[in-house]
């Protein structure tokens, strides 16, 4: 029998007046824009004031905010925060109708939408436009996500949410969302669309023309909004370096942001063969890991997994060591250890417990413990962070990233739907590293063997950008110094082009840096011609930069805000027309002929939130499992509370308070899911990769024993027999497992390609014999056809 899981959108079981969003995807090679309609009807017998919290991508330009009601659209302005909420509430207690749009003061990629005085039959649209880069994937894939779900955000012990606001956000499970979304998509690049993949159902993609540079996708029809929306685009040829000039807006002032042309670089650095083909052997390895309650069931035992490899893929003379944390934090060592075989299996035996069971997700208190270690000397600091994201002072957290930048690398992994992206590309950006998210059926483990990779590349150094460019135009950076640059991966350059060349209509730039000691550079000559149709995206995008750079400087350690360094975000935000953390987008309906009459009714929009729901096993004799989802225990974020609102008539009586509804919120020391199961179910049987991987020495050797002989498929006697008479048994062994990792597991060589050259470099320092011998025995054995070149012998 299954306890439902689910409650009422809202206490009153009002209707809920957003009907539908309808998103347009515009990609022009790595540049996503995005429209999003969400369309409004009050169907109650009063005025209505309709509040929704929403998930947008943390590095998004949002630069166009506009509403219609009937035939007419009202586009809204963007102005200082205060200022704009202030106006709103003038609107409303006037009787008019107005729309606010404003970001989370807690965390980028939160915004919170205000629909004020919807009269009683009146429908409204809204329409709201953003602009951003998609990420580049290991594949050479572009990733596009569209948030749809909102995790409740866990606030930690001691921290205020947003200044006193008395708004909270009701979320309901994923699957109850009362509004349908249409989303489609149209890409075109230079080069050849090859396909569009998805983790929802698309319709099959189209071209729009025979060289296949255009082409259009939708998702099928039916979709509910509840999950994010990930797309993956490839282009027929690899990333190429590119620059794209953009003219300045003719109205703005020369000399401005917004007046002068702007330039968007794309540099993919190639790294010497010699350079990549050499892995590091020594580091401070430190993996942080999220152990809150909602990190349950597959995503707990998918991070012990990654764990193991990441463990066994590990450099003998590195350093390692591995904090876990939820309400409060353990680490394995006190300090980090030499790695060798027996701080390793240390390590495995406390990883292998692991449970989701810390309850809620406070991970600035372990950050800061580790950057409090001393660093080792000649063994740079890389720290590997794990979690689903789900905390309300990412700002925070990022800060201290950024305070510690200079002694290490982060590298973050995003797990699950409604990972903040916020939180996990500002750690890697700011920490130098590189960021991943895992969704959906993404197996975690080629992820963070490419970040480990890279990890393993020697950081880049002495990075410096000369640009040369036709007397008479000057050059202003607008991008924070290049911090990190890793093998294959895109680094982003905006800048400002001041003046005009009466001759010369090309520049070029060089990005210089140090690698290993060897100096080396990617150059790239571009046409100062500005770009056609390209609107003010690369403006934009740029002004975001900016925006998000003075931001950071902004706020000083002491927590006092830098009243200069506001006003320089506020200006460029209402010049660019982007917004900030200081500025709102307001849009005041001024045509009403008549005031709007009677007390407002507030309805807050239902968010969706993936449940996680807590399998508790009854006595091991009854086998049936009952769900349960500790509503009680979540007050902050229960559907059966509703709106926390009583009905507002005038301003005074308002009480913003700082205004935009808190992120939904758990209390500290809880999480979804902070209960282990009383009587755990047998564990299903671990996957053939894993089981021949956690035999593996610290060393990179294997030992021939039975367990070999089983993860090989093998009796004792089958494994042995073969064996040449002057081979040593672990020589052996280490040749057949490498012989049944290239022979079954080539699929998932990412996973495995470390580990297995820690195993060749193992058997090189043998100087083993007979090796040819030993691999044509072993793939007889095997039934494989492994050359011995293709091992690495």
């Amino acid at each position: 029998m299954m306890v439902s899981c689910c409650g009422l959108i809202t206490s009153q079981k009002e209707p809920v007046p957003l009907k539908s969003v309808e998103v347009e995807l515009e990609v022009k090679d790595h540049v996503a824009t995005v429209v999003s309609t969400l369309n409004y009807h009050n169907q109650e017998d009063k005025p209505l004031e309709a509040v929704f919290v929403f998930p947008l991508p943390g590095d998004a330009a949002v630069c166009h905010f506009s509403a219609t009601v009937g035939q007419t659209e009202i586009v809204a302005e963007v102005k200082e925060k205060q200022e704009a909420r202030e106006e709103y509430d003038d609107a409303l207690s006037s009787g008019q109708q107005a729309f606010l749009l404003e970001e989370s003061e807690q965390s980028p990629d939160v915004f919170s939408l205000s629909v004020g005085s919807l009269p009683p039959g009146e429908s409204a649209s809204i329409r709201l436009e953003y602009v951003t880069e998609l990420a580049v994937q290991a594949d050479e894939g572009l990733r596009f996500l569209l948030p749809a779900v909102l995790n409740p955000r866990y606030q930690p012990q001691g921290s205020v949410g947003s200044e006193g606001s008395n708004v909270r956000v009701t979320s309901v499970p994923a699957s109850l969302v009362p509004y349908t979304l249409s989303f489609s998509a149209r890409v075109s690049s230079p080069r050849p669309v090859s396909k569009v993949e998805s983790s929802s159902p698309l319709d099959p993609l189209q071209y729009l023309n025979t060289e296949q540079t255009q082409a259009t996708v939708k998702l099928a029809a039916g979709h509910k909004f509840d999950r994010d929306v990930e797309l993956l685009i490839y282009y027929k040829d690899t990333h190429q370096p590119s620059a794209m000039v953009e003219a300045g807006q003719a109205s703005s002032q020369p000399g401005s942001l917004m007046g002068d042309s702007v330039v968007m670089l794309s540099l993919y650095p190639e790294f010497p063969q010699a350079v990549m083909s050499s892995v590091a052997s020594s580091g401070e390895f430190v993996f942080l890991l999220d152990r809150s309650g909602s990190m349950h069931g597959e995503r707990i035992k998918n991070a012990r997994d990654t764990l193991l490899l990441l463990l066994k893929s590990l450099p003998l003379g590195c350093y390692f060591n591995i904090y876990s944390f939820g309400s409060s934090f353990e680490h394995i060592f006190p300090k980090s250890e030499d790695y060798n075989q027996k701080t390793m299996e240390e390590a495995l035996n406390k990883v292998e417990e692991m449970e989701a069971n810390l309850g809620g997700t406070e991970i600035l208190e372990p950050l800061k413990h580790i950057y409090r270690q001393p660093s080792i000397p000649s063994q740079p600091r890389q720290l590997f962070v794990f979690t689903d994201g789900e905390v309300g002072n990412t700002k925070e957290v990022i800060n201290l990233v950024k305070q510690n930048s200079a002694s290490h690398r982060c590298f973050s992994f995003g797990i699950g739907e409604g990972a903040s992206s916020a939180l996990i590309n500002g750690l890697a950006k700011e920490g130098g590293g590189h960021a991943q998210f895992i969704t959906g059926a993404d197996r975690m483990q080629p992820k963070v063997m490419q970040s480990l990779r890279f990890a393993l590349q020697p950081s880049v150094v002495d990075v410096s950008v000369k640009w040369d460019l036709p007397s008479g135009v000057s050059v202003t950076a607008l991008s924070p110094p290049i911090a990190a640059v890793f093998q294959g991966q895109r680094s982003l350059v905006y800048a400002q082009f001041t003046g005009q060349s009466s001759e010369a209509s090309e520049g070029c730039v060089t990005v210089a840096y140090s690698l290993a000691g060897h100096p080396s550079q990617t150059q790239l000559h571009f046409s100062l011609k500005p770009a056609e149709d390209s609107g003010l995206t690369v403006h934009r995008l740029a002004a975001r930069t900016v925006i998000r750079s003075l931001e950071m400087e902004v706020r000083e350690p002491g927590g006092q805000e830098d009243a200069g360094g506001k006003k320089k975000v506020v200006d460029l935000s209402v010049q660019s027309g982007v917004s900030s953390v200081f500025t709102a987008f307001i849009a005041v309906n001024k045509s009403n002929s008549e005031a709007i009459q009677g007390p407002l009714l507030r309805r807050t929009i239902p968010t969706p939130r993936m449940m996680a729901c807590k399998v508790f096993m009854a006595p091991c004799s009854m086998r049936m499992p009952v769900m349960s989802c500790d509503m009680a225990q979540l007050p902050q974020m229960s559907p059966m509370m509703g709106p926390a609102f009583g009905q507002k008539t005038c301003k005074k009586k308002r009480q913003r308070a700082g205004g935009m509804p808190e992120l939904p919120q758990m209390s500290p020391m809880m999480d979804q899911s902070d209960t282990l199961e009383s009587c755990r179910p047998k564990q299903p049987p671990r996957d053939p990769l894993l089981q021949l991987v956690s035999l593996q020495k610290a060393s990179g050797c294997w030992l021939l024993d039975p367990h070999l002989a089983a993860a090989l498929g093998k009796t004792s006697e089958e494994v042995e027999k073969p064996k040449p008479a002057s081979v040593k048994r672990d020589v052996w062994a280490t040749i057949l497992a490498l012989i049944w990792l290239h022979g079954f597991k080539m699929d998932a060589q990412e996973e495995w390609e470390l580990l297995s050259m820690k195993a060749v470099s193992w058997l090189r320092a043998q100087t083993a014999s007979l090796v040819t011998e030993c691999v044509e025995a072993g793939n007889a054995l095997l039934g494989c056809n492994v050359q011995k070149d293709a091992v690495g012998l």
